[in-house]
């Protein structure tokens, strides 16, 4: 088994929950808590048995959570929302970019923050759409949904990506 292994918790309704260790995700699935739906490839042995250590698993009874809370505002959550792409010329982006810049009064908000490539950051610097006469290629709102608190923490594995939502941006 690889070192640090994780697998996906899911509600008995398939909705992501969290990310619990290999070893957790063993111990639910053999005391019948969860079961398993797309295993790793990887094993845990004892002295008796040899158990598949599982990708995905699903709770066999609903867990109601009492709130879902805020998707924190960092970094990896910008790239995440924005597909890693500059919302400004569409390429690779590398930094982030306040739309409305913080010197002119804008906020460190998930409403003002976009990925931007460094060509583009740098030609806006400090002035704001309406100076360089650009447009957003997409509006920048706050995530919202189970799955981006696992992909804002960048902590994913691509066999989770069907029971992850589609990261959707609404078009400007």
């Amino acid at each position: 088994m690889a070192r640090g292994s994780v697998s996906l918790l899911l509600n008995a309704t398939y909705e992501p929950l969290c990310v619990v260790s290999a070893r957790r995700a063993v111990v639910l699935v053999l005391s019948a808590k969860a079961e398993c739906i797309q295993d790793s490839g990887e094993a845990m042995h004892s002295a008796t048995m040899t158990v598949v250590v599982p990708a995905v698993i699903r709770l066999t009874r609903y867990i109601r959570v009492p709130y879902l809370g805020r998707t924190p505002l960092s970094r990896r959550a910008v790239f995440a929302r924005d597909s890693g792409k500059c919302v400004y010329c569409g390429i690779t982006a590398t930094s982030i970019d306040h739309v409305v810049p913080r010197s002119r009064g804008g906020t460190h908000t998930w409403d003002n923050v976009v990925a931007a490539c460094r060509r583009c950051n740098h030609a806006k610097a400090d002035r704001t759409l309406a100076e360089m006469g650009w447009r957003l290629r997409t509006i920048p709102q706050a995530p919202r949904g189970a799955s981006w608190h696992l992909l804002s923490q960048g902590i994913t594995d691509a066999t989770w990506q069907e029971w992850l939502e589609p990261t959707e941006a609404v078009s400007a």
